[in-house]
């Protein structure tokens, strides 16, 4: 049997303390503290459908506002991920997963390519004509890209979020991308078992 692939990453700077814990081969077993409940909830709905045992303790200046605690939570989980992954020997690469909720639809796919880019596509909604712009619980859309672009960057990772139509409740439009996000990265660093070396033509992913 594959010896589980795991990794603990922390990060302190003068404005977070975060410690991450990550069995990319685990069950889908969460422990989530970030201070901020709705990316708590979020993360562990991530982990739940990656099939990820995921450990998230996070301190941060949450009475100056959530930016840089979200923020550097994307950045060690992607560390994480990556250290993981270490050469990227064997695994399938890529990953894609389409998730419903109510008339919300998340696309979303992802190549462990070694070059992080994040493209993020919210389609307005006809019947309000908004984009996302509503807040939870103090949590709002560019909270979120931010966490999506910190983990893309530090994974190494193209990922491509297509959502739509836009739900006014934010909860109702993020919970399927965390959810797709989950289902896609479990989909692209599991081993293939044909796969001799590096998915890649070069020899080599960052």
């Amino acid at each position: 049997m594959t010896k589980p692939r795991k990794a603990s990453v922390n990060r302190k700077t003068r404005e977070t303390q975060i410690s991450v814990k990550l069995n990319i081969d685990g069950k889908g077993k969460a422990g989530i503290n970030t201070g901020i409940g709705i990316l708590d909830h979020m993360l562990e709905l991530f982990a739940f459908h990656g099939l990820f045992d995921l450990e998230i303790s996070a301190k941060g200046d949450l009475k100056v506002d959530i930016h840089h605690t979200n923020e550097d939570i994307g950045i060690v989980l992607g560390e994480a991920f990556k250290q993981t992954l270490q050469d990227k020997r064997g695994i399938k690469r890529f990953g894609s997963a389409s998730v419903p909720m109510e008339e919300v639809l998340a696309n979303v796919a992802v190549d462990i390519s070694g070059r992080g880019f994040l493209e993020l596509n919210v389609e307005s909604n006809k019947r309000t004509n908004r984009t996302i712009s509503r807040e939870s619980q103090g949590y709002n859309e560019k909270d979120a890209e931010h966490f999506f672009d910190a983990l893309a960057k530090h994974l190494g990772m193209n990922l491509n979020i297509g959502v739509g139509p836009y739900n006014p409740d934010l909860h109702t439009t993020l919970e399927p991308i965390f959810k797709a996000l989950g289902l896609s990265l479990c989909q692209a660093t599991r081993i293939e078992p044909r796969r001799v070396g590096v998915p890649s033509t070069k020899g080599i992913i960052d």
